[in-house]
């Protein structure tokens, strides 16, 4: 969480819910200049994914929530978050400046109110937008999260021509777009924005607020690249000499925009050490298959995604009959790795079960349904408990909400990695076939 209690300015409070802390980052970093345009002001980011080990951080979300002048919630999807905070909410809704609900549970969405637009209220031709915006067509295409991304920045321009209303649901269309392009200056943009429409001080309201900045929706990654390492070409990614094989990562396009991108860099690093050209793709949205379509068809020998979510859906929702269809196209084996989201690495090395229940379903179960194996935590936020369980010397900063890599873990991912690479590889004729026989219950005979 942000904070600048240190002032003694009347303080305005604009407040995050999300679901993990990659937008804490953005904001630390533009703080100084908000503060600039509107003295006082407070920004705090809350990530839902920290409620169920740290009751602390759910009742300091409670808290900023009630005292908030604008909030901005976004990806809250799981019923245990929605319901965490529903009720705060619901009362700050009917009594700050503004609550933007956007890319969340429908009943976070319906309590989105900027001016004239109410969300509550019944809908007219607000509905068929929407309904458009979140498509309800053939999720089998992969085409389909491009088409709603490409919508959502034409609307803004429509709508800029028609009065009344419609001037708010574009604010709130365009809150969106500038939450979907989350690097630091579409974060600072954003929270100008809705500071000088719709705060109630009217000094601030001449402020003003740059237009969002478009990223590609779907592109590569890699730490050696200029432009904060963002290519679309995949002959700007040359890899090791003489590579003994292609890996294609997936990555989130969200904690590239925000630079927090430790943990994938020293992915990459490992694999390219041990021979492994990596093509690290990302798409917009919560849809793999665009990445997969530009970059890995008949490209790489093995597929490694590090969302920790599912191929199709993400956090959101997941379509395995979707995921298996081009993985079954695309035809290399399918690995997953996550990064830990609800909960930090020192109480995960220190846990005694692992991973939660939620981790389990989230980031093992449903990835396991498209056909994904080899689950494995790769990184993670550090807290005020030491990460006991890497062999290497973490630089330990509870302050920090950046992902952190785990380094034994990914070492381990990528000596899996290279394995799978060797056996695709690989004649026939060199192949080894283990068969394990399923001996349940225990000295029955079942064998």
């Amino acid at each position: 969480m942000l904070d600048n209690s240190h002032t003694q300015l009347p303080s305005y409070r604009f407040v995050v819910v999300t679901l993990d802390a990659h937008a804490a980052g953005p904001a630390a970093r533009v703080l100084g200049r908000l503060q600039a345009d509107f003295p006082g002001l407070h920004v705090s980011i809350h990530a839902a994914a920290e409620w169920a080990e740290n009751p602390e951080a759910l009742a300091a979300a409670k808290a900023a929530i009630n005292a908030a002048d604008i909030v901005v919630a976004n990806l809250l999807f799981i019923e245990e978050h929605v319901l965490a905070c529903l009720p705060e909410m619901q009362a700050a809704r009917a009594r700050c400046d503004a609550f933007v609900g956007v890319i969340s549970d429908p009943q976070i969405v319906k309590l989105t109110k900027m001016g004239d637009l109410d969300m509550m209220k019944p809908a007219t031709g607000i509905a068929k937008i929407m309904k458009k915006l979140r498509g309800g067509g053939d999720k089998s295409k992969p085409a389909s999260g491009e088409k709603q991304m490409s919508l959502l920045r034409r609307l803004p321009k429509i709508l800029r021509f028609i009065p009344g209303k419609a001037q708010d649901l574009r604010a709130w269309f365009l809150s969106m777009q500038y939450w979907l392009g989350g690097s630091d200056e579409n974060i600072e943009a954003m929270m100008r924005f809705l500071i000088a429409r719709y705060s109630s001080r009217t000094e601030w309201h001449g402020v003003k607020a740059a237009a969002p900045i478009d990223y590609p929706e779907v592109g590569l990654y890699h730490p050696d690249l200029p432009n904060g390492g963002i290519t679309t070409d995949a002959r700007a990614i040359r890899g090791p000499a003489n590579a003994v094989g292609t890996v294609g990562l997936l990555l989130m396009r969200s904690y590239i925009l925000a630079k927090d991108t430790a943990h994938y860099d020293a992915v990459i690093r490992a694999f390219e050490e041990r021979g492994l050209r990596v093509l690290p793709a990302f798409a917009g949205g919560l849809d793999g298959r665009p990445a997969i379509a530009e970059y890995h068809k008949g490209q790489i020998d093995t597929l490694v995604s590090l969302t920790g979510f599912s191929l199709v859906g993400g956090p959101a929702y997941n379509d395995s009959p979707a995921a298996v269809g081009v993985l079954a196209d695309l035809n290399v084996p399918y690995m997953v790795a996550h990064p830990l989201e609800f909960q930090t690495l020192g109480q995960w090395a220190a846990s005694g079960t692992g991973l939660g229940p939620v981790e389990t379903t989230m980031l093992v179960a449903l990835p396991e349904i498209d056909g994904a194996t080899c689950p494995t935590v790769f990184a993670g936020r550090h807290g005020a408990e030491p990460c006991t369980g890497c062999q290497h010397q973490c630089k330990v900063n509870a302050a920090s909400r950046e992902m952190a890599p785990c380094f034994e873990r990914i070492t381990s991912l990528a000596e899996k990695a290279a394995r799978m690479v060797r056996l695709r590889r690989a004649q026939n004729a060199d192949k080894r076939v283990g068969i394990v026989l399923f001996g349940f219950p225990p000295n029955a005979g079942a064998v």
